[in-house]
């Protein structure tokens, strides 16, 4: 295994590297330039050659790259070009928010999503079958921004139960209570999505293992069905459970972009819209890095998992 863990990191340098170039070249390739969002719009020709110099960025593009990823190798992720502010300062500002949220969002998904998947498995074709079902292609097919406005008019604006957007109150002491009433609206968005997609792979797993002799002949021996379902039918049924928890991790870092926007939270997605209207490469570049990172570390732990779910998979 650990050969296997090894293997995996070094085959994710030139991944990472390919990504890199990938990335840079889309992102130069966008119209416009950060120097446009930059000067006054009363700004001479020479004044904005004299910028462009100043930044690099009248250079050709391989060079910018050049550039970037020597500066990156020295752990320099360069500066932001609306802010002036160092990007790894900006980045582990915005983390926090992101992981809390999607964290979140992704705990409560799963604590809804696995044990409703089991109950629909056991009670195929029946009324809570059918409920739970429909409230999953619900919670798939609303777009978050659409579900987003509407949990804002319905509990924020007519209600007056919970603030309409932002991660505190404005002055306020930012307390667990204050964070939490904060949390609640994007968290509902983000886990009926999340639940929705999780249920579904849920009762499919569990239906393909429900059947098999081996949990007929446990049944057979006596055994309750708490025991056969929850210890038995669910650890042979994780597979599939566990490819979805892999795709979901990149989340964390990812972040929801658009109900980010819609509820003004200050993580990465927030981050991200605000890096490309301002034509920001060098923010837009750290966010790109840190995500695939996060999916090659979300491929390599569900990889790990899939053995400790199942003993037969080895990675000799």
């Amino acid at each position: 295994m650990l050969q296997y863990i090894i293997r995996r990191i070094l085959i994710a340098i030139p991944v990472l590297f390919g990504v890199t170039i990938l990335n840079f070249f889309i992102i130069n390739l966008a119209p416009g330039n950060p120097v446009d969002m930059m000067v006054n719009p009363s700004a001479t020709p020479e004044q904005l050659a004299a910028t462009k110099h100043a930044l690099g960025l009248d250079q050709p593009i391989w060079v910018q790259y050049w550039n970037w990823i020597v500066q990156l190798l020295h752990g320099n992720l360069g500066f932001s070009y609306s802010t002036r502010e160092p990007v790894t300062q900006i980045l582990m500002a915005h983390v926090g928010p992101t992981v809390l949220l999607m964290g979140v969002s992704l705990i409560v998904g799963y604590l809804i999503a696995i044990p409703l998947g089991i109950i629909c498995a056991r009670k195929q074709n029946s009324w809570i079958d059918y409920l739970v079902t429909g409230f999953s292609f619900f919670g798939i097919s609303v777009p978050h921004f659409f579900l987003g406005l509407g949990v804002i008019y319905v509990f924020a604006s007519k209600l007056l139960w919970f603030p309409t957007g932002s991660m505190n109150t404005l002055g306020g002491d930012g307390s667990f209570i204050d964070t939490f009433n904060h949390l609640v609206l994007p968290v509902l968005v983000l886990a009926t999505g999340i639940g929705g997609n999780m249920v579904r792979y849920v009762r499919s797993s569990m239906l393909d293992v429900l059947g098999k002799d081996y949990l007929r002949t446990a049944k057979a021996k006596g055994l309750s069905q708490f025991l056969i379902t929850n210890k038995h039918a669910l650890r042979n049924s994780l597979i599939p459970i566990i490819t979805v928890i892999g795709i979901d991790i990149p989340l964390l870092i990812g972040g929801a972009i658009v109900t980010e926007q819609v509820f003004q939270w200050p993580g990465l997605g927030l981050l991200t819209i605000q890096s490309i209207t301002s034509r920001d490469y060098s923010t837009l570049m750290a966010i790109n890095l840190l995500a695939a990172c996060t999916v090659l570390f979300a491929n390599l732990l569900t990889d790990i998992l899939y053995a400790v779910a199942d003993p037969r998979i080895r990675y000799d």
